[in-house]
């Protein structure tokens, strides 16, 4: 028996689960599910679940008619594609939010909408930080410790989220205890948005700490550089076990007395000097 749709974020996976729970109960075929959507290609659904091409807009709905979805399954479905669609992240969270909005009033959760949630703002992941740190503070004490400050009933329905989503938990004494001690998006297409957001906010706060904090308590630095392509990927490589040691290093932090935030940026400064030059690359 297949899932709801509504239990998918991938529109591929449900295509290719649709298919292949008709293909053990029936001679269907590639053939057969394209006729009845309504394409020339035979090929045309496969070579979609294969990822080598994609829904458009009326493919979408035709290939959820085709699957006999309706109403808010039907809906689901087609904005599962236009999420894979959008451009900008932007329609990205215009359809994702649509998407859990139907998701949340049929009472199925979306994988990956806690932690979707849960990067969407800086709050989240700094109060779950405070309220460990901080043994027995009441939500007003904790927002006093923000930076920038935020109110109580902030950090009151963070600590709620939290909660909910198993983020933090609670013991008899009431203090609170990360579930794991590190979070990572895995492999989370949805998340990614959120995390875009996270941050653009966190960037912005880096600036404010480069006017606003002396030099004790914030370091920054930086490089120009000119690399090539493969140079580039060493780089990323080296920042992410960086990444790696800096979290083993924290990890069993047993009392922190304060939370901060480390940004790796590596981004180009110029265009392709290949490109802008006409220069022949390698092999022409």
């Amino acid at each position: 028996m297949m899932k709801s749709v509504v239990e998918y974020k991938d529109y591929r996976e449900y295509v290719l689960d649709y298919y292949r729970e008709r293909k053990r109960s029936s001679a269907f075929t590639w053939r057969e599910f394209a006729r009845l959507a309504g394409f020339a290609s035979g090929s045309y659904l496969k070579l979609v679940c294969d990822g080598k091409t994609r829904l458009l807009e009326e493919g979408a709905k035709k290939t959820a008619l085709a699957m006999g979805l309706l109403g808010f399954e039907y809906d689901y479905f087609v904005l599962m594609v236009r999420y894979e669609n959008a451009k900008t992240d932007v329609q990205k969270k215009k359809c994702f939010e649509e998407m859990r909005a139907l998701s949340d009033a049929h009472h199925v959760k979306i994988l990956g909408s806690d932690l979707y949630t849960f990067y969407e703002t800086w709050k989240h992941s700094v109060v779950r930080e405070l309220a460990v740190a901080m043994p027995g503070a009441k939500p007003h004490e904790i927002a006093k410790a923000c930076r920038p400050a935020i109110s109580a009933a902030d950090v009151s329905a963070s600590l709620s989220f939290l909660m909910k989503a198993g983020l933090l938990t609670r013991d008899i004494k009431g203090n609170y205890h990360q579930t794991n001690r590190s979070l990572t998006t895995g492999r989370l297409n949805v998340v990614a948005v959120a995390v875009h957001s996270l941050l653009r906010q966190m960037g912005e706060f880096a600036l404010d700490a480069l006017d606003k904090l002396p030099i004790s308590e914030r370091h920054f630095s930086g490089i120009t550089m000119g690399v090539t392509a493969e140079t580039y990927a060493k780089v990323i490589e080296e920042l992410a076990r960086c990444r790696k040691r800096i979290v083993s290093l924290v990890a069993d932090e047993q009392h922190p007395d304060k939370v901060c935030r480390l940004n790796f940026q590596f981004f180009p400064l110029t265009e392709n000097l290949k490109r802008v030059q006409g220069t022949p690359g390698k092999g022409e």
